[in-house]
């Protein structure tokens, strides 16, 4: 990408696996799983592993999503990003993990806006009838006690990343239509599943069709693997049609997506899909959507 274009990372994890647990990036590693081996990336990734993976491009800040630590060490992440945020300026923002169908979510919810940099909450909710791509055993959305955690969000100005698929994306437009007070930020493109096209794009105008909901373009390679130009250049330029650049941004999701190419891989295929838009609506989709969304009131001059 041009160093012309201020960026903002809308999708950072960092992890110190020395100071708080990571089950998923803890041995013994299989290939089995979703993601595939998460073994290449089960190592320490500190803020300077990240700078040097973006090396070239104008990093103006990052928003840090949880980086699935251990439930019970969830605040202890957010303190530990906030820490480094409050001694090297980054991240900017933190989406901070909570389960949402924990009956006593509301206390870790409160603890984590007491934190100066949080913005958001994530749960992951990926359910999947394919229990080769299923996240858990069974869509927790669907629970009553997951609806009343979504609810709650709102009273304490917290936004949601929304990580799920697109076969879930009906029944989660419902509930978020019912909390318009409450930002949600779709993640990686909405995870489109190989030959559930039509599933995705109607998912994806689903939510679409919500003013409070944006996304995020990132994650090629969760179920897509191999990834490749031609194919992320169709989701890519759906999601943008469906959400306009106002309402989406791009990220690297690193490292994780380090397990499907480099920095350069990824962020040079966003910017070779858009190279031929408006240059404010680029600024939007590399920067300005993930500033103002996230509210971190950077300088993007």
């Amino acid at each position: 990408m041009t160093d012309k274009l201020p960026f903002i990372d809308a999708h950072v994890h960092l992890w110190d696996l020395s100071h708080i647990r990571y089950p998923w990036l803890t041995p013994p590693f299989a290939d089995d799983g979703p993601n595939g081996s998460v073994e290449p990336i089960a190592r320490n990734y500190l803020l300077d592993d990240y700078l040097a993976d973006a090396k070239g491009w104008d990093v103006r800040g990052i928003v840090h999503v949880d980086a699935g630590a251990d439930p019970a060490d969830a605040l202890r992440e957010t303190d530990w990003l906030q820490a480094q945020a409050d001694t090297r300026g980054m991240p900017n923002a933190i989406v901070a993990f909570a389960d949402l169908s924990d009956p006593d979510v509301e206390r870790l919810l409160a603890a984590h806006a007491a934190r100066p940099n949080v913005r958001g909450i994530r749960h992951i909710v990926n359910w999947h009838a394919d229990q080769r791509r299923t996240y858990t055993p069974r869509d927790v959305t669907r629970d009553h006690a997951w609806a009343r955690g979504f609810a709650l969000l709102g009273k304490y100005g917290l936004s949601f990343d929304l990580q799920a698929y697109p076969g879930q994306f009906a029944h989660l437009a419902d509930i978020i239509a019912r909390h318009p007070e409450t930002q949600v930020i779709v993640n990686h493109t909405g995870m489109a599943v190989p030959q559930e096209w039509d599933v995705w794009r109607s998912g994806m105008r689903a939510l679409g069709r919500l003013p409070n909901v944006a996304t995020k373009l990132s994650g090629m390679g969760f179920t897509h693997r191999p990834w490749s130009l031609p194919q992320a250049r169709a989701y890519v330029l759906e999601a943008i049609d469906i959400f306009g650049p106002a309402r989406a941004m791009v990220a690297s999701d690193f490292p994780t997506d380090k397990l499907f190419g480099s920095f350069a891989r990824h962020l040079e295929a966003y910017d070779a899909i858009t190279a031929d838009f408006a240059a404010a609506d680029r600024r939007a989709l590399f920067a300005g959507t993930a500033n103002r969304l996230y509210r971190l009131t950077l300088d993007l001059g």
